[in-house]
């Protein structure tokens, strides 16, 4: 469907067209490939990313490949580890490369590289489950909100700043403590927690989008209510909504790490980065290296999140809307 977006604000024909929602790349691929001059041509998958403006700086690549790395080590490495990670032996604290045990034991003899290893898939589980949730959540909600106006949206958008007021964390602990430790409450509970925060913005770009020419004529020509938000408001809030949604996963392990180090979370013997770290800190003179393994593990991940969320938000929304 066309769209006449410009009208609205008093622009003229070549603001218009720049003003207008993005379809299908082609004014992202157009602007970049100006910028490079013509480089970066190819059929390769690294190729079309480049063209995409993904991976630009030093900083994002080494993000997307460590952020690559974790999801390939949580997914394959637990099939390449021989050592049971929760198997007790007599062999307890042994340091970095023992023969058997590359990164030591624990204080109870288990193999520390398992226990990294195993430890990576519960804690990505619940950052990835929890955000996903979230996505649903939250971009329901600000869609509707943003596209229904008036009663609906001043009624979910009070909704949302209730839940706003609390600290995340404190709404986490609260919904975590009320459902009982584990991976399901706390899915439910992080999810839950960080939906407000991507609604808030769904409903700005939602509202934005809903004032422009081709939804109202959607809406003129009879195109039923969730026909219009997924197939022609959801596809142009998409760059904006997956660049926020990828820093939102990475406050979620987070908070899966940080529930985890207070016993909200994951539970023994399953070995999880922020049990690990809460374990280990009982022996953090004589043995740092079980509470640093785990807790630069979570930190890198945290940080790379955010680096692959500003490079993503910049290659899907060249107009700058977040």
């Amino acid at each position: 469907m066309s769209d006449g977006t410009g009208s609205d604000f008093g622009l003229g024909t070549t603001d218009a067209l720049a003003a207008a929602p993005v379809s299908g790349g082609a004014m992202r691929s157009a602007r970049r490939g100006k910028d490079r001059g013509g480089r970066g041509r190819g059929w390769g998958p690294v190729a079309k990313l480049r063209r995409l403006g993904i991976g630009a700086s030093w900083p994002a690549k080494v993000s997307w490949v460590f952020l690559i790395a974790i999801v390939l080590v949580a997914l394959v490495g637990p099939l390449l580890i021989s050592a049971d990670p929760v198997r007790q032996t007599s062999s307890a604290m042994l340091p970095f490369g023992s023969p058997g045990h590359l990164l030591g034991t624990d204080d109870l003899g288990r193999d520390e590289l398992a226990r990294l290893v195993h430890g990576a898939r519960p804690l990505l589980f619940v950052a990835f489950a929890s955000t996903a949730l979230a996505a649903v959540i939250g971009t329901g909600v600000g869609l509707l909100a943003g596209y229904a106006g008036g009663v609906v949206e001043q009624v979910l958008m009070r909704v949302v700043d209730l839940a706003l007021a609390f600290p995340s964390i404190l709404l986490v602990i609260l919904l975590v403590a009320a459902a009982g430790p584990g991976t399901t409450s706390l899915v439910v509970g992080v999810g839950v927690s960080l939906a407000p925060g991507l609604a808030r913005l769904a409903r700005a770009l939602a509202a934005r989008e809903t004032a422009r020419d081709y939804i109202v004529a959607a809406r003129l020509g009879g195109t039923r209510t969730p026909r219009v938000l997924v197939q022609e408001i959801l596809p142009n809030i998409a760059g904006p909504m997956v660049a926020q949604v990828v820093m939102t996963l990475s406050v979620a392990a987070g908070f899966a790490a940080g529930l985890s180090y207070l016993g909200l979370g994951i539970q023994p013997p399953t070995p999880d980065w922020g049990y690990m770290v809460q374990a280990g800190q009982e022996f953090l003179y004589s043995a740092p290296r079980l509470v640093v393994l785990p807790a630069t593990l979570t930190l890198l991940f945290v940080v790379a999140c955010n680096f692959v969320g500003d490079d993503l938000r910049d290659a899907l929304d060249p107009k700058g809307t977040v």
